[in-house]
């Protein structure tokens, strides 16, 4: 079969972008490439592993998983079921640490190390460390940082533990911030994620409380911390804050204009 042909067969399960993708992924060439020749054959074997990477984006799993990358601040990393899928929403916490280098910079939840490597590879000079609990998520961050070649220390353990007694000048985290009883947990791609990265407890505040609370022993006077929360928590998460210290609270909205970034400063 042609391309053409191949991506008119399956146009009704998945959309026409995402076949693409998959297609060129199973054959193994750029999208240009696969607009440019849509007269070019498919052979046999290539035609049904496209089918079944289709039949399963149809039933709900995620392309990113599917391919096993994602593009995360100009960058492609790996991803797998062990890690939360990059989203565009986090690339401002890159930003953020961009527009105010720091030199002792800590990523708690590290995930694929996409926060963490983005922010090396912007900032060379920095010593960056990421953490996670997850050692599955972990060896995925090493191999992107290898593929990227820059330095970032990785440690295993829960929040602050795998850092006693350090002090950061920037501490960032992507936290699981979703309530336990959210219905989108049980929709869309967010079903083949692991929840441990995506739920947080009754209000979905778990976790951004612990991180809160400990964030102040292990930052130097005038260390800031910035995290992402979800689109309804902005004044929630300020007030915690605020109880715990902080000052200079600031707060920056995302590309669909909600609140989605927190952060302060220890006096």
């Amino acid at each position: 079969m042609s391309i053409a042909e191949l991506l008119e067969e399956v146009r009704a399960s998945i959309p026409l972008r995402e076949a693409r993708l998959l297609l060129c992924h199973v054959i193994g060439v750029s999208h240009a490439v696969l607009e440019a020749h849509p007269e070019g054959k498919v052979s046999p074997q290539d035609a049904a592993s496209f089918r079944a990477l289709v039949a399963r984006r149809a039933a709900g799993e995620p392309v990113a998983y599917l391919i096993g990358h994602r593009e995360f601040y100009g960058l492609d990393f790996q991803v797998t079921p062990a890690v939360l899928i990059p989203r565009e929403e986090t690339e401002l916490l890159v930003d953020i640490a961009v527009e105010q280098p720091a030199q002792r910079i800590l990523d708690l939840g590290t995930g694929s190390g996409c926060l963490a490597i983005a922010v090396a590879k912007q900032l060379p000079q920095a010593r960056v460390t990421a953490v996670d609990a997850s050692a599955a998520a972990l060896a995925v961050a090493q191999a992107n940082a290898a593929r990227h070649a820059v330095s970032v220390r990785f440690l295993l353990g829960d929040w602050f533990a795998p850092v006693e007694g350090e002090r950061f000048d920037l501490i960032l985290a992507n936290p699981p911030y979703v309530a336990e009883a959210d219905p989108h947990l049980s929709q869309g791609d967010v079903r083949f994620e692991p929840r441990s990265a995506l739920a947080a407890g009754s209000e979905g505040l778990d976790d951004i409380r612990r991180i809160v609370a400990g964030a102040g022993a292990h930052l130097v006077p005038g260390g800031r911390l910035y995290f992402e929360h979800g689109y309804d928590q902005a004044r929630a998460v300020a007030a915690l804050l605020d109880a715990a210290g902080f000052v200079s609270i600031a707060q920056r909205r995302d590309l669909a204009g909600i609140l989605r970034v927190t952060g302060g400063t220890r006096p």
